[in-house]
């Protein structure tokens, strides 16, 4: 079975909306304003790319890092790697050209059975809505949180207010860097 691994930003208060500055929210842009850049603070974004071996994004993800990434030096090695986009909306026309092999699954099921395959590790960048519905249906195995020194109050969050069972974590790795960002690697506990 594959591990799917949720990446993010997020602010110390769980919002994980347009840390890059997409357009539409008060606070876009919020990773880059009034922290210091610390490459050592990042180094897990260069480990997942390594390691990955396949990319998951929600619709909107999608249509956010499809025209910008397949032309970015730091992420080259997504370009040829297999990406699976999780809508009920996105049709085949609508995908990029330039970014490589990417496959649209249609429901939370097409995830499970992706996961079933053989194969590496499977990250998700950004998604929120679906982070959140992958979280709920048990999923999610990983968490590689990187927490930024914010409180932004409103906006789209990591994780769902449903009521369901507690769900345990553990903590495999973890630093603090001097720009007052923490990383944050948890495991799912089953």
């Amino acid at each position: 079975m594959r591990t799917l691994i949720s990446s993010a930003f997020v602010s110390l208060d769980g919002v994980v909306e347009a840390p890059g500055g997409e357009p539409g929210y008060r606070n876009s842009g919020w990773t880059s304003k009034d922290i210091e850049f610390l490459p050592e603070a990042f180094e897990i974004k260069g480990r997942e790319q390594e390691e990955a071996t396949a990319i998951l994004l929600g619709r909107v993800s999608y249509e956010a890092f499809s025209p910008v990434w397949p032309a970015m030096e730091e992420f080259a090695s997504y370009k040829t790697m297999p990406k699976y986009v999780v809508s009920t909306t996105l049709g085949e026309g609508d995908l990029v050209s330039d970014w490589g092999e990417t496959t649209i699954l249609r429901s939370l099921d097409e995830v499970a059975a992706l996961k079933e395959t053989e194969g590496g590790p499977i990250i998700m960048h950004g998604s929120a809505g679906l982070n959140r519905a992958l979280s709920d249906a048990g999923l999610i195995d990983r968490y590689h949180l990187l927490v930024f020194p914010l409180l932004l109050g409103a906006g789209k969050r990591l994780f769902s207010a449903t009521d369901k069972d507690k769900q345990q974590l553990k903590l495999v790795e973890h630093a603090a860097y001097a720009n007052g960002l923490q990383l944050n690697v948890l495991d799912v506990v089953r």
